[in-house]
């Protein structure tokens, strides 16, 4: 079976962030390593295939996406584990890297095809949420063998409230808290958001953050595999099914690559204390996505109470300028994006052709997906 491996790589602690030419050198080195590897070995002398790579680096280290072909999940992340700490090890530059994570995030509908991968007396469980949580989180697996749901929530809970404080560039105004009120300890807020459920939200955004990017790498794949659009792609997508279906054709692997994008520059100028405003529709549809993820793991966890979702909405009304975009969404309103109908109602244009235009010359769009002169954006492979 084919696993998306997810490998995060960091700069050595205290290391200065590393400028735009640093991380080209880094992208080259990566790669030319991976490019270097003919074959991993799994345990036990099992063949392991390596079938294509993703390299995405950020100030602070790097983002892997390894596809390799394994007979089970456990041993797709030793084998991907070992070569890319070798790799590390072989590149004088990269030794002092360290490999901070290593897993498989597998879809609902391939989990069950990964469980007859393995046998023996340590066959994992056939539940693949508990397969997951054995492998990688022994700690959150009571003494009787079950999940014990209540431990992972305050688990995550905590790690959602240490992550705050890496979305630099929004105070606990934007997320309702009254100013005056943004460093108390929120017991006493009346129908505000109280402080912590501002931080809990603000945590969350960049928790989804981790997950939407690691899953739009998988659906980039899998449109590259299949060579097709989102409108007819016969494989599990994570999230750019629910763009506009009316643009579902149009969804290529070119249009995938610029959609990750946007969310990556949108997302680190969230944490890295930049953030102005949205700069163009992708990123406003980047945002939508971004806030489901966030409430849908909120609710995962039993943590989405009212407070938190009154942050978020807080939040969202905050960095939004309008929901125009929403109209995308709504079948009545068919024709919205056309520059005649939209300029009629007051709205900016909408149409596919526009959602990487700078709404202004002061917004930022990432280059890489930027638009190019006389491109045919979205077009399927050829």
């Amino acid at each position: 079976m084919t696993y998306a491996v997810t490998v995060d790589i960091c700069i050595p602690e205290g290391t200065p962030e590393m400028d735009p030419l640093q991380r080209a050198g880094a992208v080259a080195l990566i790669e030319s390593g991976f490019d270097s590897v003919e074959g991993i070995d799994g345990p036990d002398g099992m063949e392991v295939d390596l079938l294509d790579t993703i390299v995405a680096v950020y100030p602070g280290g790097a983002l892997l996406k390894v596809f390799v072909d394994a007979e089970a999940l456990e041993f797709a992340e030793d084998a991907v584990r070992e070569v890319v700490a070798e790799l590390l090890e072989r590149s004088e530059l990269l030794a002092d890297w360290k490999v901070e994570r290593c897993e498989v995030e597998l879809h609902p509908e391939l989990a069950q095809e990964s469980l007859a991968g393995a046998d023996g007396p340590d066959v994992p469980p056939d539940d693949p949420s508990a397969r997951k949580a054995r492998h990688t989180e022994p700690s959150a697996v009571a003494e009787e063998g079950e999940y014990d749901a209540r431990a992972k929530a305050e688990e995550v809970r905590a790690q959602m409230l240490v992550l705050a404080d890496e979305l630099r560039s929004f105070s606990p105004v934007m997320f309702g808290v009254p100013e005056g009120l943004e460093d108390e300890d929120g017991e006493d807020c009346g129908f505000a958001v109280s402080p912590e459920d501002a931080q809990l939200a603000a945590g969350a955004l960049v928790y989804a953050t981790d997950v939407l990017v690691d899953e739009l790498f998988d659906d980039v794949h899998t449109l590259e595999e299949e060579e097709t659009t989102v409108g007819e792609c016969e494989g599990a997508l994570w999230h750019l099914e629910d763009l506009p279906e009316r643009y579902a054709l149009q969804y290529g692997v070119r249009f995938a690559r610029r959609f990750l994008v946007t969310v990556i520059s949108m997302t680190t100028r969230f944490t890295n204390g930049s953030f102005d405003q949205l700069s163009c529709i992708a990123e406003e549809l980047a945002l939508r996505l971004l806030l489901r993820q966030a409430s849908a793991n909120l609710e995962l966890f039993g943590l989405l109470d009212e407070g938190v979702s009154a942050a978020l909405d807080a939040f969202a009304d905050n960095v939004y300028e309008d929901m125009d975009h929403e109209w995308l969404y709504d079948g009545s309103m068919d024709g919205i994006d056309e520059d005649a109908v939209g300029s009629a109602l007051g709205v900016a244009p909408m149409g596919f052709g526009a959602w990487f235009t700078p709404f202004n010359k002061g917004r930022y769009v990432h280059p890489s997906a930027a638009d190019e002169p006389d491109a045919a954006l979205g077009a399927p492979p050829t």
